[in-house]
């Protein structure tokens, strides 16, 4: 019978009768073959049918460890405890020959008595094998020069590193290796499928040769140096395709016997590779590598893991998301493994596991920033009297790309073993659950798992429970898409109160939607489920409460005329303060006029807006506007501040509130209008977390709103409200005078600038008609402004005048009639206001041009301040008033400023 190589039939045509082909067998850590007798076959495809039967039932021969283990041990002992350091040095740290003197430098300079390195495969090298493999069982010939690939980028980096015999020792072994990877992929290529071990022979090549080269670079520091193949020493289980556990007993035997043959000062050990009880080359699985580490720390019970990345530490949030994500100084292991298991980047949280058992401090550090100390997990710190140090809340994890299963019907509700019927379904699919909720009637259960794997959770559920569903007992599954899951992780939760409501709140004041909660009675952390699109919005308002990093605003300004471009200035001289000392970020990212609008992700730079907006405006859309607020995931909170006078931006206000957008005006047309809409917006504000913010509509700056809350909030009662609400028309009443004639006074006015540019705007008392309609609805009182007696200061004739030029004009002609009225106040001591009443007694409200005596307070004004009485129960014998300016773009615009500011304070910022 001809006895050919795998290679020769691959390569050759059919071979007639009997045949023998040597396959090849993974001999301990070697590649051996072994001669396989097939008979007669007629084609090829039958050679690889029956080559891929033995690579898929391979055959365990007796390994080589398995023989050095029979020798009698040498004297010597390894020496365990704190006189060991172990450090991890990822992918990326070891990821060219540049890095690699790095890492080298790193451990020549660690001062520890004795150090155990362990590497990872160069940065996409673990990638690289995994593709040489999946090339070879789907045929593809191109796996050959992928190989050559993988050959070329390590011989290149041992170029770069060594020479002499270090070199040529190196490329010897590696030349040999890339032979043995290439009969493995042959033999791979011909079955058309690669077993698992076989998988794990290849891929952990990577983590040997970087181990070789990182070894011979620190003896040519002329320190004593050896390197360490783990699959010598390590040795674990495998429990599921992801998952193995180690045998420790049997590894520091191993480990025993590995160091009287090969004792060193510095060990570089290989991460991620191991063996399985019968000697088989197996892995760690992803992220093994800092799995290997931890297991090496328990082994020689080192005093500290430093396990070195590309991050300065463990931070409190995902700094891709939270920028104001900061550095935790130290973690416990417990806080590390609940992190880990909701998406941190921190650690597998396996990896935890074997230095608990030891009190083995973990250290997480960044080996291209030296200077930053880095994470210390480690257990619990506690004071000299016990108390647990540092915040109630450590950080914040995400999971994206989640549906939620919800099971329910009252047919559940006491049944035993329903639950355990919904899981064992769940089983059997192989999906991962990885939150559950259940309420304690029983009534429903449910879970969230990956997108990915939730059809055939669906349909395994509904098929388990067809008759259920049939029959009533069972009333739904429901299927909701699109979640995410966010986590608060923090040990010292279980005893402070408050973390849950604080958490709650957060999410509460941004307008986020919980789908499902779990919470532990361990109080390791609080878990919900969110909409996915809402994940980011989330984390980020949870971070600002509980960090007190930034409360940010996205902010949209519209209407940037006088008052709206007197408060963008204001922000703009104001913002560097707000940030450092208010930790407020008001972030203006669009402003729109009627025409042009402007918007930027980052922030519009105020220093220059006016510029921007007549250079880069796009055409005004109010709601692509409104989308762009609103749609920015980065920052949790978004305000509308609604700067004009137009009725029609005001009636996208219960919109915007439903939407989730707070609102900011000085705009009276919403709070003033029909009456049905005015209730319907203040019922949508009650009833959700959406603030509405509106004191400047009354008083520009002056506190009248809040004044008036204060009042009916703490149980007084409202008898009347009467005042100069019109810094215009107060302004002409305190200088109506003497000999000078009304006409005269009104063109100094406008010529001033306290009028609009037609007077009758001013005069005819409908501003201040809408002011009182406004108190008299926040009294309680339901009037609308159409029923409101106003006393119109325009003659009748002029009404009608086509233009401001024309009034100013003709209002000479009619002066007469306001002088006399000043003359009669004036004898009998008076003098004339232009004032609106609120009476909630008789539940009216009147503007009309009073007589005052000169005593009053409302005698008293100068310039154009406003001045408001308030007679309520308590003061009743003598009312509170607040005076002070009440119109100007400054103080207008300062009242909506201040607005903003309490926004940003009911939303989380320190007051």
């Amino acid at each position: 019978m001809p006895v050919v190589s795998l290679a020769k039939v691959v390569t050759s045509p059919a071979v007639a009768g009997d045949l023998t082909v040597r396959v090849p067998f993974i001999y301990g850590k070697r590649l051996v073959t072994n001669r396989v007798s097939f008979g007669k076959l007629r084609s090829r495809n039958c050679i690889g049918h029956c080559v891929r039967s033995e690579l898929q039932s391979p055959r365990v021969l007796g390994s080589v460890t398995d023989l050095a283990l029979d020798n009698s041990v040498e004297n010597g002992h390894l020496p365990k405890g704190d006189s060991w350091a172990v450090h991890k040095f990822g992918g990326t740290c070891v990821g060219n020959s540049e890095r690699i003197k790095d890492v080298a430098d790193v451990v020549v300079k660690d001062d520890s008595e004795r150090k155990l390195v362990v590497v990872s495969a160069m940065a996409k090298v673990t990638d690289m094998m995994y593709d040489l493999i999946h090339r070879a069982q789907s045929r593809d010939d191109s796996y050959l020069s992928a190989l050559s690939g993988v050959l070329e980028k390590h011989r290149a980096t041992a170029v770069d590193l060594l020479d002499g015999d270090e070199l040529a020792s190196f490329l010897a072994r590696l030349n040999d290796d890339i032979n043995n990877l290439k009969a493995m992929l042959r033999a791979i290529y011909i079955a058309g499928h690669a077993t698992e071990s076989f998988s794990d022979f290849v891929v952990g090549h990577g983590e040997l040769w970087s181990a070789q080269m990182l070894a011979a670079v620190v003896r040519k520091s002329g320190l004593d140096c050896t390197w360490m193949d783990a699959r010598d020493v390590l040795v674990v289980s495998p429990t599921s395709s992801n998952q193995v556990d180690p045998d420790f007993v049997e590894s520091e035997k191993r480990l025993e016997k590995w160091f009287t043959q090969n004792s060193a000062k510095i060990i570089i050990a290989t991460g991620f590779i191991a063996s399985t009880p019968q000697n088989i080359p197996t892995t760690l699985k992803r992220d093994g590598s800092d799995f290997s580490a931890a297991i090496m720390g328990a082994l020689f019970r080192s005093h500290q893991l430093t396990i070195w990345t590309d991050v300065d530490g463990v931070y409190s949030a995902d700094p891709r998301k939270v920028s104001e994500a900061v550095v935790l100084k130290t973690l416990s292991y417990q806080e590390a493994w609940e992190m880990s298991y909701f998406g941190a980047n921190v650690l597998h949280p396996r990896t935890i596991i074997p230095v608990m058992k030891y009190d083995i401090p973990i250290v997480i550090r960044n080996i291209f920033n030296l200077s930053a100390p880095g994470t210390m997990i480690c257990r619990q710190i506690e004071d000299e009297d016990g108390y647990k140090l540092d915040a109630p809340v450590k950080g914040f994890a995400t999971i994206d790309n989640l549906a939620l299963v919800n099971v329910e019907g009252t047919g559940m509700a006491g049944v035993p073993g329903t639950a355990s019927a919904i899981f064992s379904a769940v089983k059997e699919v192989g999906a991962n659950v990885i939150m559950i909720s259940q309420a304690s009637s029983e009534h429903s259960v449910c879970f969230a798992v990956p997108e990915k794997e939730v059809k055939a959770v669906s349909e395994a559920l509904n098929s388990r429970f067809r008759q259920a569903l049939a029959g009533g007992r069972l009333s739904q599954i429901e299927i909701i898409p699109n979640c995410s899951i966010l986590a608060a992780v923090g040990q010292k939760m279980a005893s402070t109160p408050g973390v849950s409501a604080t958490f709650f709140s957060a999410l509460a004041k941004a307008n986020i939607n919980i789908r499902a909660i779990a919470q532990g009675c361990s109080e390791f952390n609080i878990t919900v489920v969110v909409k996915r699109e809402d994940c980011i919005r989330a984390l980020r308002a949870v971070h600002s409460r509980f960090y007190l990093s930034r409360t940010t605003l996205a902010v949209g300004i519209i209407g940037p005329g006088l008052i709206g471009g007197t408060l963008l200035d204001q922000i703009r001289d104001q913002a560097a303060v707000l940030k450092e000392e208010y930790k407020i970020d008001l972030r203006v990212i669009g402003i729109t006029g009627s025409s042009k609008m402007l918007m930027s992700e980052s922030g519009i730079d105020l220093s220059r807006w006016r510029k921007l907006m007549k250079e880069e405006g796009e055409k005004a859309n109010m709601e692509k506007f409104t989308q762009y607020v609103k749609g920015n995931h980065f920052i949790p909170n978004s305000v509308m501040v609604d700067c004009t006078a137009d009725a029609d931006i005001a009636s996208c206000y219960y919109d915007w509130l439903l939407r989730g957008i707070h609102v900011v005006t000085p705009n009276k047309k919403a709070n003033s209008g029909p009456l049905d809409q005015y209730l319907k917006i203040r019922d949508l504000q009650r009833k959700s977390y959406t603030h509405y913010f509106y004191e400047a509509t009354v008083g520009a700056g002056l506190p009248i709103i809040s004044t008036l809350r204060g009042l009916l909030e703490t149980g007084d009662k409202i008898l009347r409200i009467e005042g100069i609400f019109s810094g215009t028309l107060s302004y002409l009443f305190n200088n109506f005078v003497g000999t000078r004639s009304f006409s005269e006074v009104v063109a100094e006015a406008k010529q001033a600038g306290f009028t609009e540019p037609d007077p009758r705007d001013d005069l005819s008392g409908t501003d201040v008609a809408r002011k009182v309609t406004i108190l008299a609805r926040e009294s309680g009182l339901k009037l609308d402004l159409e029923g409101l007696p106003v006393q119109n200061l325009v003659p009748k004739p002029l009404q009608a005048c086509a233009s401001a030029e024309e009034f100013m004009e003709k209002l000479p002609q009619f002066d007469e009639e306001l002088s006399k009225q000043r003359e009669e106040a004036e004898a009998a001591g008076e003098v004339l206001r232009y004032v609106g009443v609120v009476d909630a007694v008789e539940k009216k409200g009147t503007v009309e041009l009073k007589r005052y005596k000169k005593d009053h307070p409302f005698a008293q004004l100068s310039g154009a301040d406003n001045i408001i009485a308030f007679t309520t129960k308590r003061y009743k014998e003598q009312p509170l008033i607040v005076r002070g300016p009440g119109a100007g773009a400054q103080v207008t615009a300062g009242g909506i400023f201040s607005d903003i500011l309490r926004l940003a304070f009911y939303l989380g910022a320190p007051s």
